[in-house]
């Protein structure tokens, strides 16, 4: 698991971005952000703008950084847990990733995907793992 969800600050945001999806079967929209660390290594969130039922832009990002803020991590939620959707991260998720040159800064860690019941991580190379529980994360912490 991502030493980054022991973070109270990365948990606290991944559990506002879940919560402004508004979740359930239907209706929901996603919600994303950047994690960024300064440059003594304090760490702080910006959020995209608001996504559609189900996708989200993400604001330009060059060279992975945000000003002169490295991007350690990105996430973004996947609220409508009705059967049409996929909880998981899908195809063009993992492309995202994989594939956005702008993503491959030395501290990047990859996407966060908080679904209904598992928080996933896309590792910048496309693969998935699973990091947890998404209520346990989220509620109790790690």
């Amino acid at each position: 698991m991502s030493t980054l969800l022991n973070s109270p600050i990365v948990r606290a945001a991944l559990k506002q971005a879940w919560q402004d999806s508004q979740p359930g079967d239907a209706g929901g929209h996603e919600e994303g952000g950047f994690v960024l660390r300064d440059s003594v290594g304090n760490m702080s969130v910006v959020r995209w703008t608001r996504g559609e039922q189900d996708g989200i832009m993400l604001p330009p990002h060059a060279g992975c950084k945000i000003g002169r803020f490295d991007i350690v991590a990105s996430f973004h939620t996947h609220p409508n847990i009705g059967g049409d959707y996929l909880q998981e991260p899908g195809e063009t998720d993992r492309r995202a990733v994989r594939d956005d040159p702008d993503l491959k800064g030395r501290l990047y860690e990859g996407e966060f995907v908080v679904s209904h019941e598992i928080i996933y991580r896309i590792a910048p190379n496309g693969q998935v793992s699973a990091e947890g529980n998404t209520r346990e994360i989220l509620e109790e912490g790690v």
